[in-house]
Formats: C-alpha cells, sequence, structure tokens
C-alpha cells in the first residue's frame, strides 16, 4: 500500500512537458492555464498567432514557462515542426492535448456547403491524424506518456445538420481507441474527452448570440447548464496525469448527463 502522506502540495503535472493545439481558444486556453497551474511546461500552438501568443504571455507573465509555435494542424508538416519544437524547447514531450477543431456550420445535409464539409475534416480527422504521427515518435523516445484528443458528444450520438461535425467526430473517438491499443505495451495512454455544450465563445457565434436559443439548449441538459472551460480542462488534465495511469482507450463525458438521459 502506497505511504499516505497528509497535507503534502503535490502538483498533478509538476515536471511534465505539455503540448496543447487549439491553444488560443476557449477550452485549449483555459486547459493551457490549468496546466500551468499544475506544474506543467508548456508549448502552445495555434493556427491564431495572436491569440496563442497572448495566452503564452499570461502565462510566463504569471510564472510559468511556454513556448508557441503557429501551425496548422492540417498540414503534417507543420505539426512535425510544432512537435520538434516541443523537443528542441524543452528536451521532450510527456503529454499532448490534442484540442484543434472546426465545428462548421448547421445545414442539412444535402444543403451543407462543401468548403465547410473539408474544412471540418481537414482540421478535426486528417489535423487529429497528423498531431498523433508527429508526436508518436516522440513520445516512445522518452518512454511513455499520454495523449487526449478532443472529440465531443456528436463522436457517440448524431446531430441534425451538423453531419461533417458528427462524422469527423466520430472518426476521432474511433481513431483514439485503436491508437490507444497500438501503444498500450509503450506505456502511451491515449484518450479523448467528450464534452456537450461548452459556455465559451463559440456556441454563440453559431446562434448569432441569441440568448433564447442558448438558454432553450441548456434546458435540455439533465444539469440545466453548460459545462464551463474549466471542466473540460480539469478533465484534460487528470487524464493526462499519473493519476489517471490505468486509463486508455477511454471515452469522457462532460456533458451534464446529456447523453444519459
Amino acid at each position: 500500500m502506497p505511504d499516505v502522506k497528509v497535507n503534502e502540495p503535490r502538483l498533478l503535472l509538476e515536471g511534465k512537458v505539455a503540448l496543447i493545439t487549439g491553444a488560443g481558444g476557449g477550452i485549449g486556453s483555459t486547459t493551457a492555464r490549468i496546466f500551468a497551474r499544475e506544474g506543467a511546461r508548456l508549448i502552445l500552438s495555434d493556427v491564431d498567432r495572436d491569440l496563442g501568443e497572448a495566452i503564452r504571455k499570461e502565462i510566463v507573465d504569471a510564472g510559468g514557462e511556454a513556448s508557441f509555435f503557429a501551425a496548422n494542424v492540417a498540414k503534417a508538416e507543420e505539426c512535425e515542426a510544432m512537435v520538434a519544437h516541443a523537443e528542441e524547447s524543452f528536451g521532450r514531450l510527456d503529454i499532448a492535448f490534442n484540442n484543434a477543431g472546426h465545428i462548421g456550420v448547421y445545414q442539412p445535409f444535402k444543403d451543407y456547403p462543401l468548403s465547410e464539409y473539408e474544412r471540418i475534416i481537414d482540421v478535426n480527422i486528417r489535423g487529429t491524424w497528423n498531431c498523433l504521427r508527429a508526436e508518436i515518435p516522440l513520445l516512445l523516445k522518452n518512454r511513455g506518456g499520454a495523449i487526449v484528443n478532443m472529440s465531443s458528444t456528436a463522436g457517440i450520438v448524431g446531430s441534425a445538420g451538423a453531419a461533417p461535425y458528427v462524422m469527423a467526430k466520430h472518426a476521432i473517438t474511433g481513431l483514439t481507441k485503436a491508437v490507444a491499443l497500438d501503444y498500450v505495451k509503450d506505456n502511451i495512454r491515449v484518450n479523448a474527452v467528450l464534452p456537450g455544450a461548452v459556455d465559451t465563445a463559440m456556441p454563440r457565434r453559431l446562434v448569432g448570440g441569441d440568448e433564447a436559443i442558448l438558454a432553450h439548449a441548456a434546458s435540455m441538459i439533465p444539469q440545466g447548464r453548460f459545462a464551463t472551460a474549466e471542466e473540460v480542462g480539469e478533465m484534460v488534465a487528470f487524464l493526462c496525469s499519473d493519476r489517471s495511469g490505468h486509463t486508455t482507450g477511454g471515452l469522457f463525458l462532460v456533458d451534464g448527463g446529456l447523453t444519459a438521459a
């Protein structure tokens, strides 16, 4: 039985080097703050340099360690350069949160804009694939690590008007399970987090800021509210920590009971 040391401070990610994609957005930036608070050294990446640099500066100004690398995850060579930057900056990689994604618009299947379909596939499916392909060799070199992929409740249920997004998030849940089994003997754990509606700028953009639509959507959730970005980030931090050491290939819902109802 392990020793019990009461009241001894213990940071969840102390000494870990962590990569976060989509770090400029609501969930990404919030998770970056949580990781920094829990002792991780960070490589932050986003296609938007200004947003990414802003969260890097915030973390550094607060006493944390963070580096920024601009990358479009849809491009394999940029993902490879991003991971190379992590190794050059900190000498290793222990954690990756493949968070970058694109939700698209809501339209019936036959009317769905081809350009939005292609962007969803590029960022969500190809982007997650590219990140995993770049990250795993460095994790193997370092003899293990933890990866969390960003999926969604749309990765296990349908959603009218969002066929490409649902398809992409289902692909990520399947990819998570398969890659987890490929590397389970190599001390690499791969899990996915599946948020429902999260109180960030994204749902407001989708409904044009209509608070009545947002309130109705919240009323459909058994808990009666959207998740906070902090609640998603805390789940990601746990899955990346040694406290979830026997957990791989899992799909972890943060949806207020939505898919249980």
